[in-house]
């Protein structure tokens, strides 16, 4: 026994090293670190100096913290935001006080010091606030769903192809989640050989008090598989290698939420890519005895092995997230991954500065919404 755990301890160590931590010191010749905040729960957050200023339109999601902070801590400075609602705007200036609130939209479209627009505003206006930050010569961040509309879609690939800027979107269920990462760098190595199927599961607290009007209207929100299941779908694209997929079939409905006629509260997908297969479930039913809005979980299934990733709790042993389980041919093994780097936001900004792909391409970006939107409009109702 002891044997085997100094064997996994040895592969833990090894992993980690080779994740990427070990480059912070180079990282810091080449950009200066302007401070490092240190916790003994979280990983060591490092901070890049600012290398660009941004701006904000619409804060009616939390996500837009979570954005605002990874943008921030790859060399992004927070300059200015717009906001209708005077309470939201206020919680807003509390976790950012050096930013400005502005009066209206066009302050930030026509700043020409801001180089990025983040958005987490209500999603059917999403697109159309991308759509004009690009023609503003600015590049774009937008939470998930970003589109709402195959219509949309098609005006969001056209202005994007006109102008050349970056309409990206903030899938967090894999920038914003460590064990995520680390899973596609384990699969980049060869961990569990060739991708044949990823199955993607997205169960969400609905906290019903807590949640806007438009929260429950589909027309907002774009329904549960555009909205939560694009998570899913990038994933899916994202560890089969797939720049051409299709949806097999597909079904959502309102199943235990009949006081909210437009709301739907479950659905699934299967889907067929060029480089793999892959099923997804999503549903509004975490029972209020979990310690997380959800048990989301994503099983990667290759040639040689599969990797399974509990994002948020492991019900078995903590109620943290980051977990990874690794099975292949050589051995089964649990790696920790509480302390993986983020690289989502320095490689955004990078992007912006360079005029490269390196978060995520803008195929890869427009196809996992393109999936979403079609899996969506073809689901048969439950």
């Amino acid at each position: 026994m002891s044997d085997y755990l100094d064997r996994r301890k040895f592969m833990k160590e090894t992993a980690i090293r080779a994740s990427g931590l070990a480059f912070l010191p180079f990282l810091e010749e080449e950009i200066k670190v302007s401070k490092v905040v240190l916790s003994k729960s979280k990983p060591a957050l490092t901070f890049l100096s600012p290398r660009l200023k941004f701006g904000v339109i619409g804060i009616n999601h939390g996500h837009i913290y979570s954005m605002s902070n990874s943008v921030i801590q790859g060399g992004g400075e927070l300059h200015s935001f717009y906001a209708k609602e005077d309470d939201l705007a206020k919680d807003f200036l509390t976790r950012f006080p050096k930013s400005k609130r502005v009066t209206s939209e066009e302050e930030i479209y026509q700043n020409s010091e801001l180089k990025l627009i983040l958005s987490a505003a209500i999603p059917d206006v999403r697109a159309e606030i991308g759509i004009k930050a690009m023609l503003s010569g600015k590049d774009y961040l937008a939470d998930k769903p970003a589109i709402t509309t195959l219509k949309q879609l098609e005006e969001v690939r056209k202005v994007q192809k006109q102008t050349g800027r970056i309409f990206s979107i903030a899938f967090s269920e894999r920038f914003e989640n460590r064990a995520t990462v680390k899973a596609g760098e384990l699969i980049k190595a060869g961990a569990i050989g060739k991708v044949i199927q990823t199955i993607g599961l997205g169960p969400h607290r609905t906290s019903l008090k807590t949640r806007p009007e438009w929260f429950f209207d589909k027309k907002r929100y774009g329904g549960i598989l555009t909205d939560i299941a694009s998570h899913q779908f990038d994933q899916f694209l994202f560890f089969t290698n797939s720049t051409q997929a299709h949806v097999v079939s597909s079904q959502a409905g309102n199943v235990n939420h009949g006081q909210y006629p437009l709301f739907e509260d479950f659905g699934d997908v299967m889907l067929k890519g060029n480089g793999g297969m892959g099923y997804i479930r999503v549903d509004w039913f975490t029972p209020n005895g979990l310690k997380s809005w959800g048990d989301g979980r994503l099983t990667i299934l290759g040639t040689e092995g599969y990797i399974e990733i509990r994002k948020n709790i492991d019900i078995t042993k903590s109620d943290n997230g980051n977990h990874l389980y690794l099975v292949n041919n050589k051995e089964a093994i649990y790696m920790d991954c509480a302390k993986e780097p983020l690289p989502f936001g320095q490689q955004l900004v990078d992007d912006v500065l360079n005029r490269t792909e390196t978060a995520m391409t803008q195929a890869h970006c427009l196809l996992a919404m393109e999936l979403a939107l079609k899996a969506q409009k073809s689901a048969k109702t439950i």
